[in-house]
């Protein structure tokens, strides 16, 4: 009979390791809570030693066994968030950052440093900022822009990457992943996950090898740490942290505990808003000051939809749901993208991408959704009105 210790542990549920993923030594370090380290360097007597180990990281980018060096190399308290967000996403791997945008900078520098491949193709629409990265060529990046449709047509001898977001922000538009990734070929495909989370999708079980996120937002979930994390293979993982101790885009430690924090309740905050973001998405499709609405088939706390009055009367007029950019957060917030978050994408590639005028973004927090729809009805207030014998729009998820 098998011994019961050396057993296959069986797998254990998302909800589960959201707990303790990150936190499994803590009771053989006589600890309940995982511990917050703020050094920023460590003491060491073997020069010899740390010269070794140093070198062995600039030649493999692996993470350093013993005692930490430098919080620049890594730091005990984000390994614990980086560990747990791998479990999560059911990678090998995870590397932390200073943002989603130092996250994202730091994927194309390892691609271009490791191949000398500085093409991407990429699908709109992206974040905002992730669009102006890849089209300013800030980075030495070329971007070919191109519908999902195109993705294998638009790939060259030099292309390094392939992105895409789904659900996109801020037109919750979909894209089918696996067919995404047949279309790559051997080029890797980066997915930026940040709204979806490993609860609703793991892009890594349809092909993907990056996921990338904005961990600022529901992994956090509180409105109160920034920070970004590439979930991904060993292999690339080693020269995202080479790039990371090079450019210095490290993660703070309090933010480290405060994402593997948010990881705990994850889950529970994501299905939460959920259930109010589908209700609401039902009840703006039947209101008729309202055109259009976007929400999509994975689920998720994000709505978008669009007014037939003016989108910025809304933003005027809300008093319980916050007014501001980002997402993710247990308050509601509501944006107008055309003039904050996708303000920076020239107007026409930011229509073309289906970003409206009249679009308005909320992220669905964990507030009653009672409460919610009475201050959005009375933001929405006497404007315009769907034409009595207009047929009612579907909630759409596109």
């Amino acid at each position: 009979m098998e011994n019961a210790a050396s057993a296959v542990p069986a797998p254990r549920a998302l909800a589960t390791d959201a707990v303790h993923a990150g936190r499994e030594d803590l009771a053989e370090l006589g600890l309940h809570a995982p511990p917050l380290d703020f050094s920023t360097t460590y003491p060491s007597y073997d020069a010899a030693g740390e010269a070794a180990r140093i070198d062995a990281f600039a030649e493999t980018g692996a993470r350093l066994e013993g005692p930490p060096v430098y919080a620049r190399l890594d730091n005990p308290t984000t390994a614990r968030f980086e560990t747990a967000l791998a479990t999560l996403e059911g990678t090998e791997a995870a590397v932390a950052f200073a943002s989603g945008m130092a996250a994202l900078t730091a994927v194309l520098l390892a691609r271009a440093s490791s191949t000398g491949l500085r093409h991407v193709v990429a699908v709109r629409p992206l974040y905002g900022c992730s669009d102006h990265l890849l089209n300013a060529g800030l980075l030495g990046t070329e971007v070919t822009w191109t519908d999902p449709a195109g993705i294998a047509d638009a790939l060259r001898p030099d292309t390094g990457l392939v992105m895409v977001e789904t659900p996109a922000n801020p037109t919750l538009a979909e894209v089918d992943l696996r067919a995404v990734r047949h279309a790559c070929g051997s080029v890797p495909l980066l997915v930026d996950n940040t709204f979806a989370t490993p609860v609703l999708q793991r892009p890594v079980e349809h092909g993907a090898r990056l996921v990338l996120h904005s961990a600022t937002k529901y992994l956090g979930g509180h409105g109160d740490v920034m920070g970004g994390v590439v979930a991904c293979d060993e292999e690339f993982a080693r020269t995202l942290r080479q790039v990371r101790f090079a450019t210095g885009g490290v993660l703070h430690p309090l933010a480290g505990y405060l994402l593997l924090r948010g990881l705990s309740t994850l889950p529970v905050r994501v299905r939460a808003a959920s259930t109010t973001a589908a209700d609401l998405a039902r009840r703006l499709a039947a209101d008729p000051r309202i055109a259009r609405v976007h929400y999509p088939s994975v689920g998720g706390a994000m709505v978008a939809f669009e007014t037939y009055g003016d989108p910025r009367a809304v933003i005027a007029g809300v008093r319980l749901i916050t007014p501001a950019v980002s997402l993710g957060s247990v308050d509601t917030l509501i944006q107008h993208p055309a003039s904050i978050s996708h303000r920076i994408v020239a107007e026409g590639d930011r229509r073309s991408a289906g970003v409206s005028d009249r679009l308005l973004r909320m992220s669905v927090g964990l507030e009653d959704v009672e409460d919610l729809w009475r201050d959005l009805t009375q933001a929405l207030g006497g404007g315009p009105l769907r034409a009595v014998d207009a047929e009612v729009p579907a909630v759409l998820a596109p």
